[in-house]
């Protein structure tokens, strides 16, 4: 992302904002008066793992609201991205909170991590391994000639580890209280998928393993427990519509190619128009 603030027709584009050091950053690239800003501002974040998207708006308000002098500040982002994943969070300021909706339903870019052998109950590493499912079928070629077959229009159902509001609560409380919910899909579209690299099993070294350096570059890549490396792993570069499920998508790709399969690595790479740096 450039330093240089872009215009735009409707709200001010302020590219290269570090998580860390905002206050410096909005020193340098902001006057303190918001009526200089008449649409708002949109601030292109990369989140970092393990937080929340809310914990990220949050701290975007509470330095702005310092720097504005405006306790009423409006903040919020455009597009959810769960606490395990990283990469572009659009935050909306001001009057740009309003675009929020329409930034919301551009289509979205991602590079994901999809190990195959096991399943967890949240379909990525929130959760601990489940199932172990045979994987020594599973090549590099095979991952290939499965993937245009997700392409186009489909229903998607969610996982059960979700935000999706089911009788008043989030279908992850259910989830975590051992209680069944039935999800409604999601119709979605797939617009590109494409495998980036595949590996047939992670090289250990040391207490950790070593990774794919296309996946570390990509992703910010954070080992876990969950995965012992020993199992063989695909990591793709996928374009789709809003409300699609990564992990969703890593579960139907075990099962199409007859074993399991959960994600441990996501990275928003592009969200409309607006894109991190390679």
């Amino acid at each position: 992302m450039e330093d240089t603030p872009v215009a735009s027709p409707r709200y001010l584009v302020l590219d290269g904002c570090p998580v860390e050091g905002m206050e410096a950053f909005f020193e340098s690239h902001l006057s303190h008066d918001l009526a200089d800003y008449p649409g708002g501002i949109v601030l292109p974040l990369d989140k970092p793992y393990r937080w929340t998207s809310a914990d990220l708006v949050r701290k975007c308000k509470f330095t702005l609201q310092k720097h504005f002098g405006e306790r009423k500040l409006k903040v919020g982002h455009a597009g959810t991205l769960d606490p395990l994943a990283t990469g572009l969070l659009l935050v909306c300021i001001g009057k740009a909170t309003k675009e929020a909706e329409s930034l919301q339903a551009s289509v979205k870019e991602y590079v994901a991590t999809v190990e195959f052998g096991a399943t967890t109950a949240s379909y990525d590493l929130e959760q601990p391994v489940d199932q172990y499912f045979p994987y020594e079928h599973i090549t590099e070629e095979s991952v290939r000639a499965a993937l245009p077959s997700f392409l186009g229009p489909q229903d998607q159902v969610p996982p059960v580890f979700s935000a999706k509001i089911v009788g008043g609560l989030r279908a992850y409380e259910y989830a975590r209280s051992g209680e069944a919910v039935e999800l409604r899909t999601n119709r979605i579209e797939i617009y590109d998928i494409s495998l980036e690299s595949f590996t047939l099993h992670n090289v250990m070294e040391g207490d950790g393993y070593m990774v794919d350096e296309v996946v570390r570059h990509v992703h910010n890549y954070h080992t876990s427990s969950t995965s012992d490396g020993s199992r063989p792993a695909a990591t793709l570069r996928i374009r789709c519509s809003r409300g699609t499920y990564i992990r969703s998508l890593a579960r139907d790709l075990g099962l199409a190619l007859g074993s399991g399969a959960y994600l441990t690595a996501l990275r928003r790479t592009a969200s409309g128009d607006f894109r991190l740096p390679a």
